[in-house]
């Protein structure tokens, strides 16, 4: 037996600690396990053993792993998860740590290739059973989406849908999602909204409300009048720079009934600062004390000269804009009372937005009305009902054979898109015997025809991505239309691709490429990268927190909106383009505009930053600095920031499993927290020094700690610090010079951000098969398992004549075998 310090030998495999079963299952020693595709070999058994059973033999071993607890039955799962743990570890040279025993190869290969070939072999026969992806249902905003498009409706009915549980930051994942009462009671509501929205669309007068107004139309502050509205001044309605709320409202903007409209201001700016213009927010809501929160619809930098803006946003009944002064670094007005009096703005000698015009229009971008009733009543007769002031079905031109044609039509036509594959007559029979019990209670056509349709989706087939394969695993055209679509779009299949999947077309050469083509270029697809990003990146856990205004004195929301830009413009040129991976991280490009590189505090020696206005535009910097490269972006150092402070364990968390790949497990739960003594410890990277020392977490942190410390000049803001802040009272002071050099767990050093992005970027197979593996995770629904590694592998060897490039990427993954099978 080999001789090992048991307190080293702690430190390598406590990330063994995860592994832990209850003590009710097999043991190794007293059982073992059989030579069977279900359980790892009795070889397996016996390495572990003698390389592990000094240290960790019963319930109180090192690091809390027991061995004894480790089941070699591969049909449990917690025993198959372990089992892939032990064997990365050791093909890692985690365990046992090589500065205690250092095993020769061979003697690793003996153990890690016949268990990988078990462990692969085991994953791929259930795979081949039961499917990779299990039955998953539609996500909040994937249910939305397949509505509108659907019916041709433009309700934002994810709104009326409580919060999903994110799991490994998605939403989506089949193993992840559940059914409840409370649930489909959610989901009944939500179709009946959507079906209500379409039919009065269909069947009422559309909506022609628009408002063209000048300056005296926006304005609504009189002399010796005190509100929160826009005042005249030189013939202009003008708003001055303050923090009090609301201040900025627009009361003849409010809107008549809840829809998108078409936004279009011209504006100038006011007394603006020597150096830029006034950078200004649109928002909407209610604008009351009862009801203070804000949408967000857009920011504009006014200048001198009046320029022209065009939004487009949905807006509840009653709701009205809010346009003012959204730049935190001007000088703010002070007004007595909550409210300002015509001309109190003038004295203080404030910024100020001038707006010359407002024009706003409702809008139908989801369809016009025409669309909505051709997709719910195809060629079924209309007549107009002059005393209801609405459409109802023409009847008298029916008989009873006809009116039940009609419905099997209608119900028929409907539940093919709905299902998005053709569906069986006996399918369509129960749900026609429905609306029939309908129609024939009473019931006007076009309520039975509404019965018909709310049972349709009120379906599985409609709620559950239906994905049919035949015996070797390979989903038929209609699955991979599914499959593709709400990967691409998040909603169901278009008209072109539905009609590529009924002619069989999917997987012939080139059909696949020229639809991910077209629809990355349709209204849902140019948003991929946004709704991508939101569930990868974690961006949409930006409005999580709110930074101290007075430590972070600059920010607002205008700065939050350019950072989501930057990311945005940044991915998206990746993928147009099919940019290298290692310009993930290592681009020396950004972009910016004016108000977010004055935020950055960026200079013409670093960036190229002298014509920016508030549009986004692409910026070359200099190599030396640390802008350029996803990690650099405000965006993802807010949502990897603790409120105000920063956490080297959050973000080094997030960079190892969303950037490299590199999977951080939770703590065991039979290994309490560690509280490392901390006393003297006067920085983040002593306290951090103390906690490396406990046995049950240096594993980790020798991934998680490089690019924590590595990210540590960036405050929760994203902006660039020298020293971190203290709180000393109500104020802020300069504390500790911050210290970002660290080594990596291959043992490279780095002494800065600069030097520890050119490690990363360098790591380019790394980066793409992280990449593809997220592309994979959202596009399916289900992680990555031990024995999908190979076929990942496989897409990124067939993307290096590529430079692994983003959208190359993409496509072999869309390609493999991964996407086209169950």
């Amino acid at each position: 037996m080999l001789s090992i310090s048991p307190f080293r030998l702690a430190a390598g495999l406590a990330c063994l600690a995860g592994l832990v079963l209850s003590t009710a299952s097999p043991a190794i020693a007293a059982k073992p396990a059989s030579q069977t595709d279900q359980s790892v070999s009795p070889a397996a058994v016996e390495f572990l053993q003698a390389q592990c059973i000094d240290c960790h033999d019963g319930p109180d071993g090192e690091g809390g792993f027991d061995i004894h607890s480790v089941s070699p039955d591969l049909t449990n799962a917690a025993a198959l998860q372990r089992w892939i743990v032990i064997h990365d570890r050791v093909q890692s040279g985690v365990m046992p740590p090589p500065e205690d025993v250092e095993l020769d190869p061979p003697t690793v290969r003996n153990f890690t290739e016949p268990l990988r070939d078990r462990l692969r072999a085991y994953q791929l026969k259930l795979q081949r059973r039961e499917g990779r992806v299990r039955g998953r249902r539609l996500s909040n905003e994937q249910l939305s989406r397949t509505l509108q498009d659907l019916l041709r409706v433009e309700l934002p009915l994810d709104d009326l849908m409580p919060p999903e549980q994110r799991v490994g930051g998605y939403v989506h994942l089949a193993s992840a999602q559940s059914m409840s009462h409370f649930q489909l009671n959610t989901h009944l509501k939500v179709v009946d909204a959507a079906l209500d929205a379409a039919f009065a669309k269909a069947l009422e007068p559309a909506s022609e409300w628009a408002l063209d107004m000048p300056p005296e139309k926006i304005a609504n502050k009189p002399k010796g009048r005190r509100n929160r509205d826009p005042e005249m001044r030189k013939g202009l309605a003008v708003i001055w720079s303050s923090g009090m709320i609301f201040y900025g409202r627009i009361s003849s903007t409010r809107v008549p009934e809840d829809g998108w409209y078409e936004i279009t201001l011209t504006a100038s700016g006011l007394k603006p600062p020597q150096d830029h213009g006034v950078w200004c927010s649109v928002r909407s809501g209610e604008c009351n004390s009862g009801a203070p929160l804000l949408s967000w619809i857009g920011s504009f930098e006014a200048e001198a000269e009046p320029q022209t803006m065009t939004y487009q946003a949905w807006l509840q009944k009653g709701h009205m804009l809010e346009v003012r002064p959204a730049d935190r670094t001007l000088k703010q007005g002070r007004f007595q009372g909550g409210q300002v009096g015509l001309g109190e703005g003038e004295d203080q000698d404030l910024p100020g937005v001038a707006m010359h015009s407002l024009a706003m229009k409702r809008i139908y971008p989801g369809g016009d009305r025409k669309e909505t009733r051709q997709r719910l009543l195809g060629t079924i007769p209309l007549r107009y009902n002059r005393s209801l002031n609405r459409s109802e079905v023409n009847v008298e031109k029916f008989n009873q054979k006809r009116d039940r044609n009609e419905l099997r039509a209608a119900i028929t036509r409907f539940a093919d898109l709905a299902f998005r594959r053709p569906v069986d007559p006996s399918t369509i029979e129960s749900i026609l015997q429905l609306a029939e019990a309908e129609r024939q209670s009473g019931a006007t056509f076009i309520d039975a025809l509404r019965a018909g349709y709310r049972a349709v989706l009120c379906s599985p087939r409609f709620l559950y991505l239906t994905e049919f394969a035949d015996e070797s695993g390979r989903l038929d055209d209609w699955a991979i239309a599914s499959r593709l679509s709400y990967f691409l779009t998040g909603s169901m299949p278009d008209e072109e691709l539905r009609t590529a999947a009924d002619q069989g077309l999917l997987r012939r050469e080139g059909e696949l490429k020229r639809q991910t083509d077209r629809l990355l270029q349709t209204r849902r697809g140019q948003r991929f990268l946004v709704d991508f990003s939101d569930q990868w990146l974690d961006l949409v856990d930006i409005d999580f927190t709110e930074p101290d205004r007075r430590l972070f004195r600059d920010f607002d929301p205008t700065v939050q909106a350019a950072m989501l830009a930057e990311t945005h413009h940044f991915l998206q040129r990746l993928l147009d383009e099919d940019r290298p991976v290692g310009e993930l991280v290592g681009a020396d490009y950004t972009y910016l505009n004016s108000r977010l590189a004055r935020y950055y505090g960026l200079n013409e020696s670093e960036a190229d930053v002298a014509d920016l206005n508030d549009q986004m535009k692409l910026v070359r910097v200099d190599p030396a600095s640390p802008r350029g490269g996803l990690l650099s972006h405000g965006s993802i150092l807010k949502v990897t920031a603790a409120g105000n402070d920063t956490s080297p364990v959050l973000r080094g968390i997030w960079v190892s499993e969303r950037i490299l790949g590199v999977e951080i497990p939770s703590p065991p739960e039979n290994v309490p927290a560690v509280e490392p003594d901390i006393r003297g410890a006067k920085t983040v990277r002593e306290l951090l020094a103390k906690h490396q020392a406990d046995a049950s977490c240096a594993a980790c942190h020798q991934n998680i700690d490089p690019p924590g410390f590595a990210l540590e000049n960036f405050d929760a803001g994203g902006r660039w610090r020298d020293r971190y802040m203290q709180k000393r009272g109500n104020a802020y002071k300069a504390g500790a010079k911050v210290d970002p050099s660290f080594a990596m767990p291959d043992g490279a050093t780095f002494d800065s951000f600069v030097a520890f992005r050119g490690l990363i970027a360098e790591r380019d197979e790394r980066l793409a098969a992280n990449l593809a593996s997220h592309f994979t995770t959202y596009a399916t629904g289900q992680t990555i398992q031990f024995a999908d590694r190979d076929r990942i592998e496989e897409i990124v060897a067939n993307t290096r004549d590529h430079e692994f490039g983003f959208r190359s990427l993409l496509d072999e993954v869309i390609h493999s075998d991964l996407f086209l099978s169950k």
